[in-house]
């Protein structure tokens, strides 16, 4: 017999929703661990640090509930490299800017949001642009897996590709932590080159050296290391 699934062994889909994040968490404790929430708008989608994330239709926007019984801020990490390994399915090849977006040639395609980061559960949101149009005003900012491909993908597709990625790493991640991590450095694009930090009014410029096994970005300021922990700081990469 072969391994029970975790992720998509319940997947409720809504026409519409504020956020999937936080219906999800609405009914955390009602649901088993895996449930997945879909919806095909957000009325009031978000990111990082507060920022607003358009989600009209087409695009696949949902939310995954985990149970890992532990914090850690890899986690993020489970969404980013499930979105890299999706889009290589549909022959999209994407990168990991540090620590939650996938960007596409130069440009943003996805964004992870993670909620909850107590041992009672976990919500993992994904927003993925698929076949909605990018605003005229992102467009060299963002992009969506239509304009790459030339084609419209079905979002049910795009579901299952996704949320069978997600199982695998989920997996990976409470079994060898330490080999996510390292398929995490493959694919983090950042790696090597000058980036902007920002973190509340300060800004500083380096480079990105390394993603260390805690999931902490190393950068190289003029010689000098510093490390950058998860949380309320923006990267901008200097091309």
């Amino acid at each position: 017999m072969g391994v029970k699934r975790i992720i998509g062994r319940r997947v409720v889909v809504l026409d519409e929703v504020s956020s999937t994040n936080d219906y999800l968490k609405s009914i955390a404790g009602e649901v088993p661990e895996g449930t997945v929430v879909v919806a095909r708008r957000q009325s009031a989608g978000k990111g990082r640090m507060g920022r607003r994330w358009l989600s009209p239709e087409g695009g696949l926007w949902m939310s995954v509930l985990l149970r890992p019984g532990f914090v850690d801020p890899r986690i993020v990490f489970i969404g980013a490299l499930s979105v890299v390994d999706t889009l290589a399915d549909f022959g999209v090849l994407s990168g990991i800017k540090w620590p939650n977006d996938v960007w596409v040639g130069g440009r943003k395609i996805a964004g992870i949001l993670v909620e909850g980061r107590g041992e009672e559960h976990v919500v993992v949101g994904i927003g993925l642009n698929v076949n909605n149009p990018v605003p005229e005003e992102l467009r060299d900012v963002a992009v969506s897996m239509f304009e790459l491909t030339g084609e419209r993908i079905p979002l049910e597709f795009v579901l299952k590709s996704l949320t069978f990625h997600m199982d695998a790493w989920y997996r990976i991640f409470k079994e060898d932590p330490f080999l996510l991590m390292s398929r995490v450095r493959e694919r983090t694009f950042i790696l090597g080159r000058f980036v902007e930090v920002e973190s509340g009014d300060e800004k500083i410029v380096g480079r990105a050296v390394d993603v260390l096994d805690d999931g902490s970005l190393l950068l190289d300021i003029g010689g000098s290391l510093k490390k950058l922990i998860y949380g309320d700081v923006s990267i901008r990469p200097l091309w």
